[in-house]
């Protein structure tokens, strides 16, 4: 993913206390380091002095001091999907029957409901045949609860990386490689070519591409109560309870051709399960069954939970809000409990793509 470098506030010399609502990592003018990362007066591309003061942070601090969300098999086992895969395809009335209907080539997915030999029935009395059809396998990512204040700045990894030693550096593939979805804290930031990296420990730093950040926002005004915000750039959901976050996670907003709207919403209608589709007679036509705990907040937009990909981090949609189904979840009930039936939706970015 493509990002712009954002600003970020300086850290004074002493970093043992990082209020929440202000958590940053340091940032400072080190060009002569990123000259000559390991030089004299240098340590991993920043002055040795505030590579030192950080570095009996970074190994008291080697991850977030956040409480991940346990995947719910439940509900992630709650329906079986299948994809349709090979174009159009016949709707039978019985295994080997007579064809009743067809389904127009495109993203479709349909609801497994019994099968019969190669045979699967979707719905009373239609069927279709198994090797038309591919096992969707949802994904397992949580959020996480924030508990309290983040020692620092926290990101979740989005593209498998080896860190590099210092700023601008290739990975580093004699270390262990970081796995989507790790979770790290940042401690310092500084900018290559136009591009922020990230300290992330000892001689550890990832370019922003590869990373989304909990970057936390003010209230608006209008909104109370416990509510969404919607992170655009780093593709991240925080809920917050009034001025409180409480839980924060990775979500899919829509492509560049069916962008996601800015603006502060209300949830309008809610869904248990609903069906959705769109774009018919064209080229990306959909169709999707049984889709998980909607919420819909932008007129046909909505927050729901996603079983057709794990691309979280990353837009994927047709302007909806993609959640995993946990988290989607944890979201509809959550809001709903604290006596939201219709909480409010602030949708921004705190960057730009490029």
């Amino acid at each position: 993913m493509q990002r712009r470098s954002l600003t970020l506030l300086f850290l004074l010399m002493s970093v043992l206390v990082w209020p929440l609502a202000g958590a940053t990592a340091a940032r400072t003018d080190n060009s002569l380091c990123l000259n000559d990362p390991f030089g004299a007066g240098c340590t991993a591309g920043l002055p040795s002095v505030k590579y030192q003061l950080l570095l009996d942070e970074m190994l008291l601090h080697p991850e977030p001091n956040v409480r991940p969300l346990a995947p719910n098999m439940d509900e992630i086992a709650r329906f079986a999907f299948r994809r349709i895969v090979g174009g159009s395809t016949a709707i039978y009335d019985a295994p080997g029957g007579n064809v009743i209907g067809a389904i127009d080539a495109g993203f479709n997915y349909v609801t497994v409901s019994g099968a019969q030999g190669d045979w699967i029935k979707i719905n009373e009395g239609q069927w279709m045949p198994a090797s038309q059809l591919a096992v969707a396998r949802p994904s397992e990512f949580t959020g996480v609860y924030l508990d309290g204040d983040l020692a620092y700045p926290m990101a979740w990894v989005l593209i498998p990386v080896y860190p590099s030693p210092y700023p601008g550096a290739a990975g580093d593939q004699s270390r262990p490689i970081m796995e989507r979805y790790t979770r790290m804290n940042i401690f310092a930031a500084v900018e290559v070519d136009g591009w922020e990296w990230y300290l992330i420990g000892p001689e550890q730093w990832v370019r922003q591409t590869n990373v989304a950040r909990i970057l936390f926002v003010d209230r608006p005004a209008e909104v109370k109560g416990r509510w969404f915000a919607i992170d655009l750039y780093e593709q991240v959901m925080i809920a917050y309870e009034e001025d409180t976050p409480v839980y924060a996670t990775l979500i899919s907003s829509g492509l560049e051709d069916w962008e996601t709207n800015e603006g502060i919403f209300n949830v309008w209608s809610r869904q248990v399960n609903g069906h959705m589709s769109g774009a018919e007679g064209q080229a990306d036509f959909y169709s999707l069954e049984n889709v998980p705990w909607v919420m819909y907040y932008d007129n046909a937009i909505s927050l729901h939970g996603t079983y057709w990909h794990d691309g979280f981090g990353y837009r994927h949609s047709h302007g909806c809000v993609n959640l995993t189904i946990t988290d989607a979840h944890w979201a509809f009930n959550w809001s709903r409990d604290g006596g939201y039936e219709e909480p409010y939706v602030y949708v921004y970015s705190t960057g730009q793509y490029k």
